[in-house]
């Protein structure tokens, strides 16, 4: 049994991803870079979660996420399991408001060791610049 289950949301364009800085009052992973999404709610399916979270976060409108992977983390001492999906954005026909955390920013996979993350997301990171350099 898991105490988290999340979906989340990997925004790309131009081999960058986009991440959010989470402010320093969070109650979790304060100052950190993660990702867009969030918990899933009763009766919610991950991907109905996804669409809800988007929305709620960058007033996007998912147009056609791909599944990326499943995965296992740890948190605070509490397990979880996420849903992780991605989706390549035009951003010249995308306007994007930052609803959660401090502010947004675009990274490329020479940012990744720099940023202050949790490595199970660097681990995730790695495995989307594998995908979306094709």
């Amino acid at each position: 049994m898991y105490d988290i289950n999340c979906s989340l949301i990997i925004l790309y364009s131009n081999s960058k991803v986009l991440l959010q800085k989470r402010t320093f009052d969070a109650p979790v992973l304060a100052g950190f870079w993660a990702f867009f999404g969030g918990g899933i709610e009763e009766g919610e399916t991950p991907l109905e979660a996804l669409y809800r979270e988007t929305y709620e976060e960058l007033e996007y409108r998912l147009k056609s996420p791909q599944f990326l992977l499943e995965q296992e983390f740890e948190l605070e001492g509490k397990r979880g399991y996420m849903h992780v999906y991605i989706e390549k954005i035009n951003l010249l026909k995308v306007k994007l408001i930052c609803h959660e955390g401090e502010k947004f920013g675009w990274f490329g996979i020479e940012d990744i060791e720099v940023l202050k993350m949790l490595e199970h997301d660097k681990k995730i990171l790695y495995k989307i610049f594998e995908v979306i350099s094709y």
